[in-house]
């Protein structure tokens, strides 16, 4: 499995890590890590991530759009250099905090 959800409920927290390429293939496990947390705050680990692309940034859109949350109260951490250059370029600066 390349996604896996940590959940504190004392906290109110999902910590989802994702693994490998972050794309279509992942939409429907990491759908699931959040579909039912709305209150729940959210960190998305990419430590294990070294490739995303349109889908996966489209994945973290839709995952904002449902959740309604603000910008910036959805965490991003540990992203690979190429990661975080492909974040920078497509502005998700402005969308996720990015750590």
């Amino acid at each position: 499995m390349s996604v896996k959800a940590e959940v504190d409920s004392e906290a109110k927290q999902v910590t989802i890590f994702v693994k490998g390429a972050f794309g279509f293939n992942l939409i429907h496990e990491f759908k699931r890590c959040y579909s039912d947390k709305r209150e729940y705050q959210f960190i998305i680990d990419l430590r294990k991530v070294d490739y995303i692309d349109s889908a996966g940034l489209g994945i973290l859109i839709n995952m904002q759009n449902y959740l309604e949350q603000s910008d910036g109260a959805i965490r991003l951490t540990n992203t690979l250099p190429q990661v975080r250059k492909v974040l920078a370029i497509s502005r998700f600066d402005k969308k996720f905090k990015i750590e």
